[in-house]
C-alpha cells in the first residue's frame, strides 16, 4: 500500500493499540472487583461472571435492531434471573467509579498522544473504534490512562450507540455510515487479527497492523503493513506529506 495514499478517516483501536494490555489479564482483574460490587444484589460471583459472558454474547449477534447496551442487559439479565432495573445501576456506577483500578492491568503508552495527533494531520475525522461492548464512561476512562480523552475523536463507539460489534464487518460499515464517509477511503488501525484487521479489511477498509499486544488468528493470519507502536507517529506523519 501506498504510504502517500490520502484518507478521509484513521480508525484507532483501542486496547491492545492505543492502551497497551494482555486482554485475558485486563479482563479477569477488572471482572473480579465487578462481581464483588454486584454482590450486593445478591448474585454470586461465578454467576456474574456467566451472566457478563451471555450478555458478550448477545452483544456478538446482534444485528442492530437494539443498542448493544439493551442486547446485553437482555442477556446478563436473562442469565443472572435479576431485573434489569436493579442490576443496571449498580454496574453503571462501577464503571463510572472503581473501572479506575483496573488501569493496574494496563500498561503506559507515552506515543498514544502523537499518533492520534499525526492521525488528525492526516484525516479529516479520527476515530475510537474500539469494540462497543462497553458503555461510554468506560470508553473515557481508558482513554484517560492515556492521556486522552473523548474530545480529540470525532466518534467514540460504545455500547449506548453501536447495535453491532467487532469481528462483525457490519460494525466497521456502520461507522463509516455514521460519518458519511465510504470504508475504502478509511483507515483501521489496530492489535487482532481477526477482530480488527479481517473484520475490517472484509468491510472494504485498509489496516495496519500493530504488533506491540498482537492477537493472532490462525484462520485469517496478516500479511499487509504491520509494525511497532513506536513506529506508528511517523507511519501516519508520512501520510499527511
Amino acid at each position: 500500500m501506498s504510504r502517500t495514499k490520502k484518507y478521509r478517516a484513521v480508525l484507532f483501536d483501542l486496547d491492545g493499540t492505543l492502551l497497551p494490555m494482555d486482554l485475558d489479564r485486563f479482563t479477569e482483574g477488572y471482572m473480579k472487583e465487578f462481581a464483588a460490587k454486584a454482590a450486593c444484589t445478591g448474585i454470586a460471583p461465578d454467576v456474574f461472571v456467566q451472566s457478563v459472558w451471555k450478555g458478550y454474547e448477545a452483544m456478538l449477534v446482534n444485528d442492530n435492531s437494539i443498542p448493544n447496551k439493551d442486547a446485553f442487559w437482555d442477556g446478563f439479565c436473562k442469565n443472572a434471573r435479576i431485573k434489569r432495573e436493579i442490576i443496571e445501576p449498580v454496574g453503571m456506577d462501577y464503571y463510572e467509579n472503581e473501572f479506575d483500578n483496573a488501569k493496574a492491568f494496563t500498561g503506559p503508552n507515552p506515543l498514544a498522544i502523537s499518533a492520534v495527533q499525526a492521525a488528525r494531520k492526516a484525516a479529516d475525522h479520527v476515530i475510537l473504534a474500539t469494540s462497543p461492548i462497553f458503555p461510554f464512561a468506560a470508553q473515557k476512562t481508558r482513554l484517560r490512562w492515556i492521556g486522552l480523552s473523548p474530545d480529540d475523536f470525532d466518534l467514540v463507539t460504545c455500547f449506548e450507540n453501536c447495535g453491532f460489534t467487532k469481528p462483525n464487518p457490519q460494525y466497521y460499515r456502520f461507522v463509516c455510515a455514521s460519518i458519511g464517509l465510504e470504508p475504502k477511503d478509511c483507515l483501521m488501525i489496530g492489535n487482532d487479527e481477526r477482530e480488527d484487521c479481517f473484520a475490517a479489511s472484509q468491510a472494504g477498509l485498509d489496516v495496519w497492523l500493530v504488533t506491540d499486544c498482537v492477537i493472532k488468528d490462525p484462520e485469517h493470519p496478516w500479511s499487509g503493513p504491520s509494525m511497532l507502536f513506536k513506529d506508528l507517529p511517523d507511519r501516519l506523519a508520512a501520510l499527511s506529506e
